[in-house]
């Protein structure tokens, strides 16, 4: 597990937050303002590169993903991430292209110096972006993306096809595995303080491209089990060509420094100390808490601190008071409360969550402080860890052993991939309890959750995507599972499956090749008043003919 804490992210993020500053359409392909390749060192460039996609792993995965996979939920200014009310003006591509932009200039400056090293490592970077932007949106420009340098006609790159971008994708991390497949020592300009994902380790890094490898060729498994079967095959098959993430010190984890709100994790109370920040707003979802509890999940308590007041329904009339510090409540109590916000009372003593997407977040569990965003003494907090700017848990999480490990289970349920389905997923496990410091409760814990099947595997797997649940978003398009249901307050009543491309970042710059992007998505029965195929509830490519997740 990578914990480097890099003095140089501090300058980093201010050349970050240069490079994807505009957003004008040809911003795809070149910023006038970013960093020459002619002259930059490309060392320097690469924690710029590396932090941004963790910041942006973390910002879907513990923001408005993490509310919709119903690790979390919000009680103030909830509505994006409760009730996925998203449209055309809510989610832009433009920094991950300026990711990209960041990356071509590593990459190009690789090859005219000849450095295998970071060629590598640049394949890398852009399978996870493209990966990350194809995820989320569908078709998008790939093959005529950052060439405008070339000229005008690049201006308006054509939308690739999602089948294409994943292909291209694959293709490229093949071409890593071999670039990294040398000793270290083989390897010119290697600046380790500069890599703060590894360190400048050609291993580490040789795994991480096997490993998202087989991510993708899993994303592909109900859509073309054909190719995703046989690459899977490839993989497994041959263990010393194609190493993989097994353990969690492998794990692809990026530190924060904490030393400012650009390099500190989101919504820590050290930058943001009003009492409705960022840190308040955020509860434990219900939805993983009971599963937690039903388990006796040692990850519950290290993700979420235990409530302040236990509620305890009592005999009588009118009765509402705390002793011994439990708020003891009569059922005409109750009734009130549920009349008035149509939601019930947790009596849990210890963990409390909010249901998803209900009206009441705010005022949920006879919560005394109706406004938003506040202590609520009657839910769960998150653990106080997350009030902190850094530390030895808080951190980018990018890629996981413990993702692997549930990768192979599946693929060996598949019959895909060698070994036993039930041992990868106990690995798995295993591997995400020692990330969270809980490793020695596993044994404990397996006879309690034992493994049956795929939605074993999924549900664990979920769970483990805590702070990264993006994952756990497109596992869930591609199987139906979990089988998570919405709330009264959801746009839709049912889960999202993609963003919408943004109009003005996307659409209104380049419509005939949008359009015919949008063309290609399949609206389903949850469409609603979207005006087009334009709709977080169309399917793109990928699950187009599955009948997954609806």
């Amino acid at each position: 597990m990578c914990k480097r804490k890099n003095s140089f992210i501090i300058f980093l993020a201010a050349v970050f937050a240069l490079v994807t500053s505009c957003e004008d359409l040809d911003e795809i392909n070149i910023n006038p303002n970013g960093v020459d390749p002619q002259t930059a060192d490309l060392n320097l460039l690469l924690p710029t590169i590396e932090t941004g996609i963790g910041q942006t792993v973390v910002s879907l995965g513990f923001g408005n993903i993490a509310g919709v996979m119903q690790h979390t939920q919000k009680d103030g200014w909830s509505s994006g991430h409760n009730d996925y009310d998203w449209d055309n003006t809510s989610n832009s591509w433009s920094n991950y292209y300026g990711i990209l932009r960041t990356n071509d200039a590593f990459y190009q400056k690789a090859l005219d110096e000849g450095l295998e090293f970071h060629q590598g490592v640049a394949l890398v970077l852009k399978a996870y972006t493209f990966g990350l932007i194809t995820d989320l949106w569908g078709d998008a420009p790939y093959s005529q993306a950052l060439k405008a340098e070339s000229g005008l006609e690049y201006f308006k790159p054509v939308y690739d096809s999602q089948e294409n971008i994943y292909m291209g994708i694959l293709a490229d991390l093949e071409t890593a595995n071999s670039l990294l497949s040398k000793d270290n020592g083989s390897y010119e300009n290697i600046v380790t303080a500069q890599d703060v994902l590894y360190n400048g380790d050609a291993s580490k890094w040789r795994k991480f491209a096997n490993s998202l490898a087989l991510r993708y060729y899993m994303r592909l498994s109900e859509k073309d089990p054909t190719i995703a079967g046989a690459g899977i095959g490839k993989i497994t098959a041959n263990p010393s060509n194609y190493p993989l993430i097994l353990d969690t010190s492998d794990d692809a984890n990026i530190s924060y420094v904490g030393n400012s709100p650009s390099d500190s994790w989101p919504n820590n109370t050290v930058f943001d100390k009003s009492p409705s920040g960022g840190y308040m707003r955020i509860k434990m979802c219900a939805t993983l808490v009971n599963v937690l509890k039903g388990l006796n999940d040692p990850r519950l308590g290290v993700w979420a601190n235990k409530i302040e007041t236990p509620l305890e329904l009592t005999a009588g009339t009118g009765v509402d008071e705390i002793v011994n510090g439990v708020r003891k409540i009569s059922q005409d109590i109750v009734d009130d409360y549920m009349d008035s916000w149509s939601v019930g009372v947790d009596f849990d003593p210890e963990y409390v969550g909010i249901p998803p997407s209900v009206f009441a977040a705010s005022q949920y569990n006879l919560n005394p402080n109706l406004d938003q965003g506040v202590f609520n003494p009657h839910a769960s907090q998150l653990n106080d860890i997350y009030k902190e700017s850094s530390g030895d848990l808080l951190l980018m999480r990018i890629m996981s052993a413990a993702e692997v490990h549930f990768i192979l289970s599946e693929a060996a349920l598949k019959g895909w991939a060698l070994g036993n389905a039930e041992d990868h997923y106990a690995d798995g496990i295993q591997q995400s309890f020692n990330t969270w410091g809980v490793g020695d409760d596993f044994g404990d814990y397996i006879g309690g959750a034992p493994y049956t099947g795929l939605e074993s595997i999924i549900e664990q797997k979920w769970i483990a995507s805590w702070s990264a649940a993006a994952e756990s978003w497109f596992d869930y398009r591609r199987t139906g599972l979990p089988d998570l249901q919405t709330g009264e307050s959801g746009k839709r009543q049912a889960l999202p499956l993609r963003f919408y491309y943004h109009f003005d970042s996307e659409i209104s710059l380049n419509p005939e090749n949008a359009g015919a992007a949008i063309e290609k998505l399949q609206p389903t029965e949850f469409k609603g008043n979207d005006t087009s195929n334009n709709s977080a509830w169309s399917k793109m490519w990928v699950l187009q003919g599955t009948g997954k997740p609806y």
